[in-house]
């Protein structure tokens, strides 16, 4: 398939996947009475932020994959609408980020899929990742980001031309500047079906560590980077977090 054919496959509307079952164990004592994605921050929960900017960027549809305390995400949704369609999927037990998805595989369909992490905020233009993943020979686009310090994320390695060649484990004696998995990816169908036929239980390291060479095209992002499930970066979040962070829907 051409580059040209690829970028027309991908012009309609595309669905998001945000993973947040997770049991916010680095958060106990600080939030302890809802999940990570309904974390306050300012004056409205980190939810809110990512489906307005999911809308803005012109997602068709989200999918949430709830576990951890789910019944208080369906009432939030409930009493305050989303600027989109919105839609879950309840694990009937911890399932980790692959099972999940695994799990939330059939209501996906035959389309390409923009997967997020439920307690990251990262600014990236998605019209753009759209557009590597088409002209890329890559079933599958990771989104990363250049940080002053890798040592508390673990880091990447690139390729010469711009494929994830390599993830290194979270290392606290590797310290420094470097680029990290910034917990965003757009899976085109054949990754999504062959995570439905794997048993991973871990979406990075059970399944895309161990994807093939030159699977996963690398894409910078270029804008704020958060990861909110510590009490200190959850503190930091509001000066951060906020507006059109994927773009604006041309």
């Amino acid at each position: 398939m051409s580059a040209a054919t690829r970028l027309a496959s991908m012009a309609s509307g595309l669905e998001a996947v945000i993973l947040a079952g997770g049991l916010g164990t680095r958060l106990r004592g600080v939030l302890d009475d809802r999940p990570k994605v309904l974390a306050p921050i300012g004056d409205k929960p980190f939810l809110d932020h990512l489906l307005r900017a999911l809308a803005l960027a012109g997602t068709e549809r989200v999918l949430l994959c709830l576990g951890h305390l789910a019944d208080k995400v369906v009432a939030h949704l409930a009493a305050n609408p989303p600027p989109l369609p919105v839609d879950w999927i309840i694990e009937p037990k911890p399932l980790g980020t692959g099972g999940a998805l695994r799990l939330a595989r059939p209501r996906l369909g035959q389309r390409l899929a923009l997967v997020m992490n439920g307690d990251t905020w990262i600014g990236f233009d998605l019209a753009g990742l759209r557009r590597r993943l088409a002209e890329s020979a890559a079933p599958g686009a990771l989104v990363y980001a250049q940080v002053p310090d890798v040592s508390r994320f673990g880091r990447l390695e690139l390729d010469r031309d711009g494929y994830i060649a390599a993830f290194h484990e979270k290392d606290p004696t590797t310290t420094g500047a470097g680029i990290i998995n910034g917990g965003v990816y757009l899976l085109s169908t054949a990754l999504l079906d062959r995570l439905a036929a794997s048993e991973a239980v871990s979406l990075e390291r059970d399944f895309l560590e161990k994807l093939p060479p030159r699977s996963l095209a690398a894409f910078r992002a270029d804008g704020a980077f958060i990861d909110i499930g510590t009490p200190e970066s959850l503190a930091a979040a509001p000066a951060i977090i906020g507006g059109d962070a994927f773009g604006r829907a041309t």
